[in-house]
């Protein structure tokens, strides 16, 4: 399938270890456009040998990579930024037709990651230890920070560049290595944003990338797990995946990053400015068709505004266009594969059997094709159904009234996740109170678009632990070295 990309070498099909584009011997993995199936084209379907003959490249190049000084980490790193920002509208053409979103999201996927890969080369230079005040005369006492060593990188298939950004810029900023497994859906754009960090100077060894089907990525991912040359996992993903992770990372004693699952509130309380909560409830739900780990999962609308909230809310996500990337009108794209589908038509299917009535979608669009959901509205929810209890991970918006601020804190922190959470409120104490007691690693007041470079960004409870973005992310990928001289008196 042509691309029309400016850059045809953006568009690779092979793995990437030790400095080379290495040409799989062995079966290979189909990676298709989701709007209509079409195959764009194959990619290698590795196994244990290519996992380990990363890591074993990733292990060589950490002697060396280290020792790099940190204005020089930062200055290939920076060089990796503006081949990305370069290349945006071949990046955006890819994620669109390997992931679904629209081209203007996927292009703005591409300004994202590269700000993240921007704030993480601006970071490398400021890495500082402390000189710690000695306790007795003739001693000098210091704590330095070191790169944690080789990390295993695992990204999701819903934000190809920024998660592979996210997790890749501040580990080459720190100094440690790579190897990368991208999703098995979206490995294209993964490979085009290796290719330029190639280009920018990344010496030969420091990133390494194996792609791999659902089917053998447990292969690729268990060696690595034992290996403990791996001294990090950074994960993007589901929760029973990350449990996973923890639970075969405890051998070697991993460092650990999950970013997990979500099932995050958006309240609307009756002081809320209804239009602003309606901007907000739109840009947050139904980003990349509402596949983003931290869009609203469960709407909860206070009595007395919740028929207006409904009737304002129901006349935009109507109007949403939904169609292939290539439509340059479509704001919602099809979803990633027909597993997706399913369990959104599941989830709407459930809820109506418990009394939830449909005020806009709710159906399948057979017209357009079969990964292909219509924008739902959904009010009379409640916590029985599936949509309150699973990620529904597509755009469907359930609705909930609720009578006091207590009563929503509860249901709201009633879960298992604790990822992301939104509410909408004019009382100053009511703010610092809900902001306070939701319990959840990420709140937006008044704001739905909360994700940025400079903020840490992940959760508690089972939404994982470690955080992504900021001066704490890169703290991710170092490990304090405590240092003490004596006799010098």
């Amino acid at each position: 399938m042509s691309l029309n990309l400016s850059d045809s070498a953006l568009l690779r099909s092979a793995n990437f270890i030790a400095g080379q584009w290495r040409e799989p011997s062995g079966p290979r993995l189909a990676v298709t456009d989701p709007a209509t199936g079409a195959l764009i084209t194959k990619v290698p379907d590795s196994g244990s040998d290519e996992a380990r003959a990363a890591v074993d490249a990733a292990h060589a190049a950490f002697a060396s990579w280290r020792k790099v000084p940190a204005k020089q980490r930062a200055q290939i790193v920076r060089r990796w930024n503006d081949l990305v920002l370069a290349h945006q509208d071949d990046l955006g053409k890819l994620i669109s037709r390997e992931q679904g979103k629209p081209l203007a999201e996927g292009k703005g996927e591409v300004a994202y990651a590269a700000s993240y890969i921007a704030w993480f080369a601006e970071e490398a230079t400021r890495m500082n230890g402390e000189v710690i005040p000695t306790p007795v005369p003739g001693r000098r006492m210091f704590a330095l920070k070191e790169p944690v060593g080789v990390v295993a990188a695992i990204t999701p298939w819903n934000f190809p560049a920024a998660m592979i950004a996210r997790k890749i810029a501040p580990a080459l900023a720190a100094g440690c290595t790579v190897v990368c497994k991208p999703a098995e859906d979206t490995p294209l754009t993964s490979l085009a944003l290796v290719h330029l960090a190639e280009q920018a100077g990344v010496p030969a060894g420091v990133l390494n990338i194996v792609t791999a089907s659902r089917e053998r990525t447990p292969e690729v991912v268990d060696v690595w797990l034992d290996d403990a040359r791996v001294r990090k996992i950074t994960f993007t993903g589901s929760t029973p995946v990350g449990k996973h992770l923890a639970r075969r990372s405890a051998d070697t004693l991993k460092k650990l990053s999950l970013e997990l699952g979500g099932n995050a509130p958006f309240i609307v309380f009756e002081d809320a400015d209804l239009d602003a909560a309606v901007d907000g409830l739109m840009a947050s739900k139904f980003r990349n068709g509402g596949q983003t780990c931290v869009c609203p999962n469960r709407v909860f609308v206070h009595d007395t505004v919740h028929d207006a909230f409904a009737d304002k809310l129901a006349t935009r996500v109507a109007a949403l266009q939904v169609g292939p990337a290539t439509d340059p009108a479509s704001q919602i794209g099809p979803m990633i594969n027909a597993r997706a589908v399913e369990k959104i038509e599941r989830h709407v299917q459930d809820a109506l059997a418990r009394g939830a009535r449909v005020l806009t979608g709710g159906r399948l669009l057979p017209d357009l094709g079969p990964t292909y959901y219509a924008p739902t509205v959904l009010t009379g929810a409640d916590a029985t159904m599936a949509c309150s209890c699973e990620e529904t991970f597509g755009p469907v918006v359930p609705l909930t009234r609720f009578a006091s601020e207590a009563e929503v804190l509860a249901a709201a922190n009633d879960t298992p996740f604790g990822l992301a959470g939104y509410f909408y409120s004019q009382d100053v104490r009511r703010i610092w109170r809900m902001a306070d007691a939701l319990e959840t690693g990420i709140v937006g007041i008044n704001e739905g678009a909360i994700s940025a470079e400079a903020a840490p960004f992940g959760g508690v409870k089972e939404s994982g632990y470690g955080r992504e973005g900021s001066v704490h992310g890169l703290e991710d990928y170092l490990h304090t070295k405590y240092i003490c001289q004596g006799q010098l008196d």
